[in-house]
């Protein structure tokens, strides 16, 4: 994948660093991920995924960040 190709946050794996482009999330939880730095332009890397898959353990900021699945895949993307 090219790095201008936009693709969703819960596509990267372990290791996989991207850039936020857009941030779809709506309600309560758009404000919360915004305060906490996800926001566009910003960098972030998976570190791990949960056994079953959610929540996804991000690094963003140099802080540990999870958030449920359904979340990042409204979480627009470029990978680096």
């Amino acid at each position: 994948m090219s790095e201008d190709q936009e693709t969703t946050l819960d596509i990267l794996k372990p290791g996989e660093k991207a850039r936020i482009t857009k941030v779809r999330v709506k309600g309560t939880a758009r404000r919360k991920l915004m305060d906490m730095g996800m926001v566009a332009g910003t960098e972030i890397e998976l570190v791990r995924n949960a056994p079953l898959g959610d929540p996804m353990d991000y690094n963003i900021k140099g802080y540990h960040l999870s958030i449920r699945k359904e979340e990042a895949k409204q979480i627009f993307i470029t990978k680096l």
